[in-house]
């Protein structure tokens, strides 16, 4: 019984509240005719985005509520309103989520109105000494209504403000063209970096090991101590290009993974961190492995994660925790300091000059794997840096 009263008392607050939003759509009518009656005369037509852009945030906020009661997502595509008028006019003349938005107002202020009679209906039906007599005799019926009602407002508004398969397509076309930008970005970036390596590292040492066998070879005949300490420095430096071509490889891709899996290669980052790191496994002690580029995309976001929290963060204690989800691998990366990390991404970084290298590298790796990448930091602290990347197990 409890729980019943309990199910009718979240389906009254969700009636009042789609009742609320319909008395607003109501007033709202007004200020879509001005918009409409002001753009078509050409003296108002800069209110037309912005009338759009609150009718977005109307429509937004009933799509938090219609998914707090259903459990289930609703989905948006909004193309960004931006640019000069004329652009920002036109954007919202063929943004397909315009009419969307506008066509699930107009319907919730028809049926809206229906709730809107029936809330104080039944609200003033409730007894005064309390809502557990209510269920005794007719009201006991009452109960299961409202919930019904509640399930029907929030069927209608999944239905009117989910975009269409067109729309959702387009929007999924066009994240993935970002992300591809984004990846062939990191992938440019990252072969400058190998070259700028091989050329002022290996390059280098070998350009200098040939210089000394040269003039070992020369030296020989007539000054064999010349030539054996000219050796000498040769072979040091053949040692030294030689670590120097490991370290390249090994950040192409760590050999760690290659020997000891994800796991091990994490909790040997956590080892070499400088900070005190946790590092917890959940579900992924079945000896089945990701893919390769998945695990190396997890292997560099935690490089980078603690690389970050041991400069910035202040924090000498850290955590870790591996995943092993439905469909992908989620990596977490916490740490108790003093925070203020933005999550970033790679157009903000380049507007800004890409100033945040380590998250912009973080973001460009999940994104090309069509990842989820976020970074919770307030002011004070903690960071959280969570990462799921999708694969198939």
């Amino acid at each position: 019984m409890r729980a019943t009263v309990g199910q009718a008392a979240r389906a009254t607050l969700q009636l009042a509240l789609s009742a609320w939003l319909a008395f607003a759509s109501y007033l709202f009518v007004t200020v879509l005719l001005f918009t409409a009656v002001a753009t078509l005369l050409l003296i108002g037509a800069a209110t037309l985005p912005e009338t759009v852009l609150l009718v977005r945030k109307i429509a937004g906020w009933k799509r938090q509520r219609t998914q707090a009661w259903t459990g289930q997502t609703i989905p948006e595509a909004y193309l960004p309103i931006e640019g000069r008028l004329r652009q920002r006019l036109r954007t919202v003349i063929h943004d397909p989520g315009t009419y969307t938005d506008l066509r699930w107002l107009v319907a919730h202020f028809i049926y809206g109105q229906l709730v809107w009679t029936a809330v104080p209906l039944w609200l003033v039906g409730l007894p005064i000494d309390g809502l557990w007599c209510g269920l005794m005799g007719r009201r006991a019926v009452v109960l299961p209504l409202i919930g019904r009602l509640a399930d029907l407002d929030a069927a209608w508004s999944t239905t009117l403000l989910r975009p269409s398969p067109r729309v959702r397509l387009t929007a999924r076309v066009e994240q993935l063209t970002a992300t591809r930008a984004g990846a062939v970005a990191a992938h440019g970036a990252e072969l400058r970096r190998i070259e700028r390596d091989l050329h002022d590292g290996a390059q280098a040492r070998l350009v200098s090991l040939s210089m000394r066998l040269g003039l070992a070879q020369r030296a020989w005949e007539h000054d064999p101590q010349t030539a054996r300490k000219l050796l000498g420095e040769a072979q040091h430096q053949a040692e030294t290009a030689l670590a120097e071509l490991r370290q390249v490889v090994r950040e192409i891709h760590p050999p760690i993974l290659t020997d000891r899996g994800l796991i091990g290669a994490v909790r040997a980052l956590a080892a070499s961190s400088g900070l005190d790191v946790r590092v917890g496994v959940d579900g992924m002690n079945d000896g089945v492995r990701a893919p390769a580029a998945v695990e190396a995309a997890a292997y560099y976001v935690v490089a980078e994660a603690l690389t970050n929290a041991a400069k910035h963060s202040g924090s000498d204690t850290a955590e870790v925790q591996l995943v092993r989800a439905e469909n992908g691998l989620k990596v977490l990366v916490r740490d108790e300091g003093r925070g203020g990390a933005e999550e970033v991404t790679s157009a903000s970084c380049l507007e800004n000059g890409a100033s945040r290298s380590g998250l912009l590298g973080i973001h460009r790796r999940v994104a090309a794997l069509d990842g989820i990448f976020a970074v919770t930091s307030p002011s004070g602290g903690p960071t959280l840096i969570e990462v799921k990347l999708p694969c198939v197990w």
